[in-house]
């Protein structure tokens, strides 16, 4: 005679779960904003495995992040893989998804932005380089009105530099048509503090664009959530 199965300790998988519990269908009947982020990050893992739901898997990442977005948005795709239960594939998905939000809020910040401040080139900038291991140099271009015509990518380096071309900086303005300049890039290190070499480079560019009837407004130094202006600081 058979054993009956003991069910008491039994993990249920969430296609056990009552149906208004459901992430998905929770989604679909009453959009995201009834959903925790545990469950908007299951629905991304889609699956769990023999040991926990996906909810349970969300949660644990969510736990392993101190229960922040933006610290889970920040790790790399080999910390997240090699969390017990996530994998490549899961992890892919969910940096994918982080991604794609950043580029979207980056994208309506630079349609309809008017540049009036180093915290708007901030707002501009954070998503595209403030997060990043390496270092990355940009420069921002604007018309009179202090509206963008372009922002472009000058270089990219190393953990530490990145060597920057004046002539590039100055024959985009030329060729975007711009009356004024904003400079910026990122320190991997953590420290905001502009180096010799930034120093010595702002000087540069702030001789080359009084050369070419130019102004440069700013010069930002970001990382994550902290910035130095050297407009601010009267460096400029």
């Amino acid at each position: 005679m058979n054993e009956p199965q003991n069910y008491e300790n039994r993990k249920l998988t969430i296609k056990e779960w009552s149906v208004q519990d459901r992430p998905r269908e929770k989604y679909a009947k009453n959009g995201a904003v009834a959903l925790s982020d545990a469950e908007l990050i299951a629905i991304l893992l889609r699956t769990g495995n023999s040991a926990e739901s996906a909810v349970d898997l969300a949660k644990k990442l969510l736990a392993v992040s101190g229960n922040s977005l933006n610290n889970l948005s920040d790790m790399s795709l080999r910390e997240l893989s090699q969390i017990k239960g996530i994998g490549q594939a899961k992890a892919i998905a969910l940096l994918t998804a982080f991604e794609l939000g950043k580029r979207i809020r980056s994208e309506k910040v630079e349609e309809s932005l008017q540049i009036l401040s180093s915290r708007d080139v901030v707002n501009l900038m954070q998503d595209k380089i403030a997060y990043l291991d390496h270092e990355e140099f940009w420069a921002i271009y604007l018309n009179q009105a202090n509206r963008i015509l372009h922002t472009c990518q000058i270089s990219k380096g190393g953990i530490s530099t990145t060597g920057v071309d004046t002539r590039i900086v100055m024959q985009e303005a030329v060729l975007n048509k711009a009356t004024q300049i904003i400079l910026c890039h990122n320190h991997p290190s953590g420290s905001v503090r502009p180096s010799r070499a930034d120093i010595q480079l702002t000087e540069k560019l702030h001789r080359a664009a009084e050369l070419m009837d130019l102004l440069l407004v700013d010069h930002i130094i970001i990382h994550k959530e902290r910035y130095y202006s050297f407009a601010e600081e009267g460096r400029i």
